[in-house]
C-alpha cells in the first residue's frame, strides 16, 4: 500500500491510500478519485517528503473503530491546539491528531449535553419525532436497519463515531 500526499485543482490538500502507483493512476483516470472537500475529479500527487521508518523508536498501533450513535451537536466543536507528537509515527500527521481532538471535544459535548437511551436510540428518537415523548437530545446505539428506518421516518440524527481506544 502507498500513501499519497494529494491536491486538487482548487489547493485542497489530502492523503489517500492506494495499492500501487499504477492503482492510483488507473482510478484517477477514471474519476474515481476526489477530493474530499470540493468533489473534485481534478486531483494529482503533491510533493511527498519519503517516509522511513525509525528503528531506535518504539512503535504504538492506532486504534480506530466505529459506533451508531446519535445527537443534535454544535456545528463546529472546539479543538484545541495540535500539540506537536513526542515521536514521528507513519500514520497520523497533525490532520489526524486534530481530528482525534475534535472527536473527543464532540463525545465530551454529547455527554454533557444529551442523555443517554442506549440501545432504545431508534425507539425514543421516533417517540420525539412523533410527539409522543418530551423532545430533548439524545444518544444511544442504533443498528443500520434502524438508522435505516428513522431515515425513512424523516428523523434527523448523526452517526458519532467511537473515540479511538475506546473498546478496542
Amino acid at each position: 500500500m502507498i500513501r499519497y500526499a494529494l491536491v486538487c485543482d482548487n489547493a485542497h490538500e489530502f492523503e489517500s491510500w492506494f495499492a500501487s502507483s499504477a492503482s492510483f493512476e488507473d482510478q484517477a483516470k477514471r474519476g474515481l478519485v476526489s477530493c474530499p472537500l470540493c468533489d473534485s475529479k481534478h486531483v494529482d500527487r503533491a510533493i511527498m517528503a519519503p517516509n522511513v521508518a525509525r528503528t531506535d523508536r518504539d512503535s504504538r498501533p492506532i486504534e480506530m473503530e466505529t459506533q451508531a450513535s446519535a445527537v443534535t451537536a454544535p456545528a463546529a466543536a472546539a479543538a484545541p491546539a495540535v500539540p506537536a507528537p513526542a515521536a514521528p509515527t507513519a500514520l497520523m500527521g497533525e490532520n489526524e491528531i486534530a481530528l482525534r481532538q475534535m472527536l473527543t471535544a464532540l463525545h465530551k459535548h454529547v455527554a454533557e449535553n444529551a442523555e443517554h437511551v442506549g440501545p432504545r436510540f431508534a425507539d425514543e428518537a421516533l417517540k420525539i419525532h412523533h410527539g409522543e415523548s418530551d423532545s430533548r437530545p439524545i444518544y444511544g446505539e442504533a443498528t443500520p436497519d434502524d438508522a435505516r428506518m428513522l431515515h425513512e421516518e424523516g428523523v434527523e440524527f448523526m452517526p458519532l463515531p467511537r473515540l479511538p481506544g475506546a473498546g478496542n
